[in-house]
């Protein structure tokens, strides 16, 4: 029997889920939440993180495991010296430094360009190139990419979905010329479709965690567009909203929108578009405010029916990215109720005007009309703010088929395999994909 496993590295904890090739049920599910949030940020956590997962899988499920994926935060970043070894700490999705670069780089990108963000991949790197240790550096990667490579060993390789915010042409399949003007001193990653079969476990890791030795890692995607695969959602307007830590939105899409203004970017999912854009507000900021059982117990309390009158921005810190891209934007928090639950439910009605407002501005910039919204990350659960939400949306508000990531990752991984026909890996073959006449170990291939 051949299984698949999807990884899911989000941002209150990583996640693993193994199903078959029917894809109709969950084979096993384990977890491993970030208690520590100061260490979660480090790769050596990452790391850990990723082989406790493996080890918590019942040894009879990993030797039937044909491929892993794994998905990682947007836009979370590091640089790696020749041999893997992160020479600096990572920049976080939500870091914002790179808005010290954005004027150089506006110079060069097109107008309201993707990478026209404080927190894009291409802003990270343009900002970490001043960095004392940048000479050590010999890769850029993105935490899906660094995670990867850890179980197959290939430096250098992502997927189109990751590498989207680093400035990667989804429609022509290559970096644009542009780039070339930035004179990055610095090897970028060879760029495979999400889900390609890249090469086998690295022999010491099947080895170890008593894997198949043709277990295939695949190319990784987004933590956000993983949550999307796993929802259901199929049709041209029909979303995904991410209610985690922060809160995201994915519209279905016949038409690709993109501005930078809006923090709007589109996404590839085969003959359609992704489109949508990441706010930073969300359950972080809840959890400032409420315990898990305080969430619960108060919100059934609320009358979902009936609209609060507190207006909030809820922000951990200042700076958001969608539907308002400003990274000096202040939280608004104020006036504080008195009652606990009169606060939780102009938080929770804020939010979801943040989303309505979202959809709202991704149809005016020429997306699908929004026609069901599919729900996932622990906000799903909560039926009064469910609630909320449709009163704001005005269309079905569902939860999602299933609602982790890292069963639309194993999805992923399943489908990227079953579509190769039984080809193999990209890895030790001449490949169109990745331009490569002859491999090297660290894939600093000649290209043609």
């Amino acid at each position: 029997m051949n299984l698949y496993l999807g990884i899911d590295f989000g941002t209150s904890g990583a996640r693993g889920v193994v199903i078959d090739e029917e894809a109709s049920s969950i084979q096993a599910e384990v977890r491993y939440p970030f208690q520590d949030s100061a260490a979660a940020v480090t790769p050596s956590f990452w790391q850990n993180a990723l082989f406790m997962l493996v080890e918590q899988i019942p040894d009879q499920l990993r030797r039937e495991i044909k491929a892993i994926a794994i998905n990682g935060t947007s836009s979370t970043v590091l640089l790696v010296d020749a041999a893997g070894n992160p020479i600096d700490a990572p920049l976080l999705y939500n870091d914002a430094r790179g808005s010290l670069v954005l004027e150089h780089l506006r110079s060069i990108a097109p107008p309201n360009h993707t990478v026209l963000s404080a927190t894009s991949s291409l802003a990270k790197l343009l900002w970490m190139r001043q960095l004392p240790s940048f000479s050590e550096a010999r890769y850029f990667l993105h935490q899906a990419d660094w995670l990867a490579f850890l179980l197959h060993g290939y430096l250098g390789i992502s997927d189109y979905h990751n590498a989207l915010k680093l400035g990667y042409d989804v429609e022509e399949l290559k970096y644009p010329e542009w780039q070339e003007l930035l004179q990055i001193p610095i090897q970028l990653p060879k760029v495979l479709p999400p889900g390609t079969p890249i090469t086998q476990l690295r022999p010491e890791i099947a080895d170890k965690f008593g894997l198949r030795s043709d277990c295939l890692v695949c190319a990784g995607t987004t933590d956000s567009i993983a949550a999307f695969l796993a929802s259901g959602a199929k049709l041209p307007g029909e979303a995904v909203t991410s209610l985690g830590s922060t809160l995201v939105l994915k519209l279905l899409s016949r038409t690709r929108v993109e501005d930078a203004r809006y923090g709007i970017y589109s996404h590839r999912l085969g003959n359609l578009w992704l489109t949508g854009g990441a706010s930073n507000t969300g359950g972080a900021v809840l959890k400032q405010f409420f315990t898990n059982a305080e969430l619960e117990s108060l919100s059934r309390e609320i009358d979902a029916s009936k609209a609060s009158e507190l207006d909030y921005y809820p922000l951990l810190k200042a700076g958001d990215r969608f539907p308002i891209n400003d990274p000096n934007l202040p939280p608004r928090l104020e006036p504080r109720p008195d009652r606990p639950v009169e606060l939780l439910h102009g938080l929770l009605e804020s939010i979801a005007r943040i989303e309505a407002r979202g959809y709202e501005l991704l149809q005016k910039m020429g997306a699908d009309k929004v026609s069901r919204v599919y729900t996932a990350g622990g906000g799903a659960a909560n039926d009064t703010w469910t609630a909320i939400r449709a009163r704001h949306l005005q269309v079905p508000v569902v939860a999602s088929v299933y609602t982790e990531a890292a069963y639309g990752t194993a999805l992923l991984a399943m489908r990227g395999v079953k579509k190769g026909h039984g080809e193999g890996c990209v890895i030790g073959k001449c490949s169109k994909i990745l331009g490569i006449t002859h491999c090297t170990n660290d894939l600093s291939c000649e290209s043609t």
